[in-house]
């Protein structure tokens, strides 16, 4: 039996978790590729000590819950918002943001 082959999607994902620690209960996906009112457990930041201290600071870290409000068509800035509050990060920062979608806390 051959093995399945994977969309580009699942290529670029793969590529961009690489490292990551998969959860057995939920799917990981980066913010970039949530829907627009779709929600989800922040599950890792993947980037240095700038990023991370940033992303803080606008209350997105591990463990919080966020829903994606919207997003622009080419690259361009996502809103999310975090404990009742909206936020608007780039798009190179979003790509950056895995988020277990479907996980119940």
């Amino acid at each position: 039996m051959m093995p399945k082959k994977r969309t580009w999607k699942e290529d670029e994902l793969a590529e961009t978790m690489k490292g990551t620690r998969f959860m057995p209960n939920g799917n990981l996906v980066t913010l970039t590729q949530m829907r627009s009112g779709q929600s989800g457990v922040v599950a890792e930041i993947q980037g240095g000590f700038g990023l991370i201290d940033r992303l803080n600071a606008l209350g997105i870290m591990p463990g919080k819950r966020i829903t994606k409000i919207s997003a622009m068509i080419a690259r361009g800035p996502v809103t999310i918002e975090v404990d009742r509050v909206q936020v608007a990060i780039g798009f190179g920062m979003a790509k950056r943001i895995i988020v277990e979608s479907g996980r119940v806390r």
